[in-house]
């Protein structure tokens, strides 16, 4: 990716209310530049965009971070159209994939009004994939802790691409 692009989806990341104009000048090219790449990204897929709230304001309590591991090889041609059903009415479910650590296969996160919410959600799992799946473990974030040093926000996103690409000279296009 060029750097005039890594720039551009930072400040995206940082406000996406800001007019190309405004993008152009802080990223030092030309605004039909920005129009002409901002249109390209988005039609890639490359960026999306979606508010980020403050969760404790909407009234969720909690971020769980659900781990789960197949029960049989067949779990992914069994279940495709019914995991899909799963998520769909969950719409607490913020994340959900496939992968590889501590024991699991699979990793859900979503968001919670209570406790009690929580563990209906739990029980929906278990009673829906335990043919297919164990749920191995979950890590419960409360979200009104004042011991949080950083709240959940994509803006640091931006600080991290900026570090893998330090003062690099931007090249005409």
């Amino acid at each position: 990716m060029k750097d005039v692009e890594v720039k551009l989806i930072c400040e995206l990341i940082r406000n996406t209310r800001k007019s190309d104009r405004e993008l152009a000048k802080l990223i030092g090219v030309s605004q039909p530049t920005v129009s002409r790449i901002r249109a390209r990204l988005e039609k890639e897929g490359i960026i999306e965009y979606t508010g980020v709230p403050d969760l404790r304001k909407l009234g969720f309590q909690i971020i769980a971070v659900t781990l789960g591991s197949s029960k049989t090889s067949r779990y992914a041609e069994a279940t495709t159209k019914e995991s899909k059903a799963f998520i769909t009415g969950h719409p607490n479910l913020i994340f959900v994939s496939s992968g590889r650590g501590l024991s699991s296969d699979r990793i859900a996160i979503s968001v919670h009004k209570s406790y009690s919410d929580y563990a209906e959600y739990v029980r929906e799992i278990r009673a829906e994939w335990a043919e297919f799946m164990t749920m191995t473990d979950s890590f419960l974030i409360a979200l009104d802790s004042d011991n949080m040093p950083r709240r959940l926000s994509l803006k640091y996103i931006a600080e991290c691409l900026e570090k893998e690409r330090p003062d690099r000279e931007l090249k005409p296009q």
